[in-house]
Parts: C-alpha cells; structure tokens; sequence
C-alpha cells in the first residue's frame, strides 16, 4: 500500500461513517462497464463542494490491490451487483491529487516532476526490476512495465484542473501540463481506466480539446451520470425524514442544478444543513463572494442587465458552446454565464438553453455581490420591491409608477435606459420580491394574438392574484392595458381560478415619467 501507487481506503472509510453519507457506490456499475473500452477516458468536473474527492476516494478504495475493501462495499449498494466482486481490489491503481503538488505558485516550474518522481518512487519498489527511468518520464517507465510484466493501471486524478485555476495567465505552463496528460494516456496500452476530476472540463485552444481522448461529464452536459453528481431529490427526502428536517425549505435553499433528468441538490450545504439543523448560505465556507463578483464586473455584452434579470428569476439564454474551458479567455457574456455553472453559481437548461440562479443559497451569493458601490442602488431598489407589489395588488397605479420612477433614479449608473428591454429589467427589479409569492416569471409568454411581455403566475396555495404585464415605450399605460384586452394576453392563464391583474406600464424617454395602470380582469371582458 502505498501513497500515490495502490493507496488504502482509509479516505473512504471516514466518507461513509460520516454523520450524513448518501451512497454514489453504483457510480462504480457505469465505470466497471468502461473499462478497457474506448470510453474508459473519463473527465468528469463539477463545482467545489460537489463531492468530486468522495468519488475519487470511491473508485480507489474498489479498485486498489492496496486495500481490502469487501466488508466496506457489502454494506453500500454496489455489493448487491453480482458483478461487483470481480473488479474489488484487482487492479493496480495510480492515484494523484494534482492540488497536493500545487499549494503554492512557487511550485508551478517544479509540480509535474515532481509528481513523476514521487510514483517513480513508489513503482520501484513494487517493479524496480522491470523499468529503468528514462527521457520520456513517467510514461516511458509504465510502457517498460506493461512491456515486461503485462501490468494495465487504474489511474485516478483528482483537482486535475487546478493549473488552469491558479496559474490562469501561464498559457505555456498550461500546454506543458497538457502535453504530460497526453503523453501519459494517449494510446497507451497501460490505461485500463482514466478517470479525472475537477471543476473545468478540458482546455481547449480554438474549438479543440488539448487531449480529445477524454470523455467529458460536466454541469454542461452530464450524460448519463447526472444523478452522481450531487444528492437527488428522493435522497435528499430520505435523509430529512430521517433526521426531522423541512424537505420544503431544503429545496428551496440547495435544490435547483438541473442535471439530465434530474434535479440536483448541493450535497456539502445539505449534509451541512442536516448536521447544524439550520438553513442558511453555507457557500461562504469556502467561496467568497469576490470570485463571483471578479467575474460579474467584467460587463461584457450585457452581463450586469442579464445579472439583474435572472435576481428576477428570469432564465437568460446562453450558448456554452464556445466557451474555451479556462478562467481568462473571455470574449462574450456567455463566456462568463458558462463559466459560473461550472463553478456552480448558475444552472443550465439544456434543452432550452437557459441559464438561471438555482437556488436561494445561491441568490445569496449574487445579492452579496450586487449590494457593492458598483452596483449603486440596485439594492435599494430590491429592497423598494415589497411595496411596490403590495402597491400592485391594491390597483393603485400612481404608486407603482412613483415607484418605478425611484427604481429607475437608483440604477440609472447601469442600466441604460433607450429601449423596451431596459424597462423589463426595472419591472423585474421592481417585482423582486414576488419570488416569495409566485413561480418564476414568464416572458413573453404565447397567448391569444400574441406574446404578454411577463406574467406571474402565484405558487400553489398561495392566494394572490396572477399578473399579465404588459411594457410600452414612448406610448401610454392605456394602450398596453387596451393590447392585452385586444391580444387576448389573459387567455392563457384564464383557467387559473383565482383573481387576474392587468399591468400596464409605460416610459416617456422626453418627459422622463413612468405610468401605470391597473384593472381587475373580468371573466365577462369580450374580446
């Protein structure tokens, strides 16, 4: 048993007799059946806190000749797989943690040899009669041993990004370290499995991945493995029901990653809630509101405008495509949105191509950001929301308007007002706080003759009415309440049986005033 070569289990002994341990052991099902094929590459990166070291561990304490692990597994759900016991601790495992070997940028000219030196180290005492060290490294003295004795390797690589992350501006640093992978793996006889961990997929120079190799699973696109990515929904109720905690209030503060076809929970602020039985932003632990900020006040392209929107609980669209897979190469807002899921501060909709903010300990994290003094404003004109809906529901349209008119003062610094999309953004601020009474905003919702620009529908089981809310720039309040009337907007929410407000809001870029109107929906309106 060693270090790097053919580690214990020790790390994962601890994970499962924790005090909150959910058990991921049937990831062991999918890479069992990779194994010596062509997709036993596996890059798979997720944010801090995510549980991506516990996987590591995982794999290692199964597959590792150095560990006995059959009385660890019998307890865990892969046990029960028939096929379980013909990988358990069979196979020779290199196991490397590259944060270990960059603590410190001191360590940037020196980690990868360093690195190879300390499995070298290990390998000579279990093969020194096989290899001799050469030119070509730790690759080189594998080939010798899989040449001599027939031996294949497990390779486990956790934080196999971390270069990317702390010597973000060492482009050649960055291609040397790439080169080393690819020297390492690719087409490599050695390689039984390749499994790397991180929280960026792949680097890629132009449209290409340095090592195009690897198979990747990230918050992008997680392929089949979305469940392993964090707790499920049905997990998360178990582990509530079996400590006494509010399943309701654990969705709403840590569920909303949506991962395939499922919706995933952040595991560490869970296992975290269960322990202290509190619910509260256990993100500060480790993440400090200044790495989502360095990234929000770079204002490519809209970035604040779309920050604002989603604070509204609006879903902003996004192409991740292009994204270049490191933490400096940044050209559009979408660069940065691709990126904040992968740290886990936004969650992607694959199908419609939408980002959002998934949660409340997450909104946390952006209000710490946006109450700064370069978002001057913004927070007071959240704070204002409160009245500005109650305002709302009690017709009184001067007020909504006086209201938004301040709105409008407090954020002239950031949002330039020429157009209908700048007004959505003050509307959006301005009804903030109905995201503690209705489902996330619809926008430009298809219904009658047309598109209503937002509608809120209210949360099951709250009794306030449904909002269809209708913007017009240098017109009037009357004639966005009359094209709701004409459009026949109400009719896709006119089997929502409560009551129906109509919004309509006006700006006049001459005279600088807002106005608004508010009527009561009749069900006898003829259209």
């Amino acid at each position: 048993m060693g270090i790097y070569v053919n580690p214990g289990n020790r790390a994962f002994v601890e994970a499962v007799n924790s005090m909150i341990y959910v058990d991921k052991s049937r990831l062991i099902s999918y890479t069992n059946r990779v194994l010596n094929t062509n997709q036993k590459y596996m890059c798979v990166s997720r944010p801090r806190r995510f549980g991506k070291s516990m996987a590591a561990d995982m794999l290692v304490a199964y597959y590792s000749k150095g560990s006995n692990s059959e009385e660890l597994f019998s307890r865990l759900a892969i046990g029960a797989e028939k096929s379980a016991r013909i990988h358990m601790n069979q196979h020779d495992v290199i196991r490397l943690d590259v944060q270990q070997f960059l603590f410190h940028k001191t360590h940037l000219p020196i980690f990868i040899s360093k690195m190879q030196e300390a499995v070298l180290k290990e390998l000579k005492m279990e093969y020194g009669d096989c290899f001799e060290a050469d030119q070509y490294g730790l690759s080189g003295v594998l080939r010798q041993i899989y040449a001599h004795r027939g031996k294949r390797f497990v390779f486990v690589i956790d934080e196999w990004d971390c270069v990317f992350r702390m010597a973000k501006e060492y482009e050649e640093l960055q291609k040397e370290y790439l080169e080393f992978l690819r020297g390492l793996f690719k087409g490599q006889e050695y390689v039984e499995l390749a499994y790397m961990t991180g929280i960026l997929p792949i680097k890629k120079y132009g449209e290409h991945s340095a090592i195009n190799i690897f198979h990747e699973y990230s918050m992008i696109d997680c392929k089949n493995l979305g469940e392993y990515f964090g707790f499920t929904e049905e997990e998360v109720r178990i582990q509530c029901q079996k400590h006494d905690m509010d399943m309701k209030e654990m969705n709403q503060w840590y569920d909303g990653y949506q991962l395939g076809n499922y919706h995933i929970y952040n595991p560490k602020s869970v296992a975290d809630a269960l322990t202290w039985r509190e619910y509260q932003s256990y993100w500060t632990g480790t993440e400090t509101y200044e790495a989502l900020k360095v990234y929000i006040d770079r204002n490519f392209d809209g970035l604040k405008e779309a920050v604002i929107e989603m604070l509204g609980n609006v879903h902003c669209k996004v192409n991740p495509r292009k994204f270049q897979n490191d933490m400096t190469t940044f050209t559009t807002k979408d660069d940065i949105l691709t990126l904040l899921v992968h740290l886990g501060y936004l969650t992607y909709d694959k199908v419609r191509n939408e980002v959002f903010i998934p949660n409340q300990e997450i909104m946390q994290e952006f209000l710490n950001v946006v109450d700064d003094a370069d978002w001057q404003g913004i927070m007071s004109a959240l704070n204002r929301s409160e009245l500005l809906l109650k305002s709302t529901w009690a017709l009184d349209g001067r007020a909504v308007a006086e209201g938004m008119a301040v709105i409008h003062d407090e954020t002239a610094s950031l949002l330039k007002y020429h157009n209908e999309n700048s007004l959505t953004c003050t509307v959006l601020m301005a009804y903030y706080s109905a995201k503690a009474y209705y489902m996330n905003p619809l926008m430009e919702l298809p219904s009658g003759k047309g598109f209503a620009d937002v509608v809120y529908l209210p949360k099951r089981g709250v009794n306030r009415p449904a909002l269809v809310v209708e913007l017009k720039w240098n017109q009037t309040a009357e004639g966005a309440i009359k094209q709701i009337k004409e459009k026949q907007y109400v009719s896709w929410v006119e089997g929502y049986t409560g009551d129906i407000l109509l919004v309509g809001i006006n700006y006049n870029p001459k005279t600088k005033i807002h106005e608004c109107t508010i009527e009561k929906y009749e069900c006898s309106m003829s259209f």
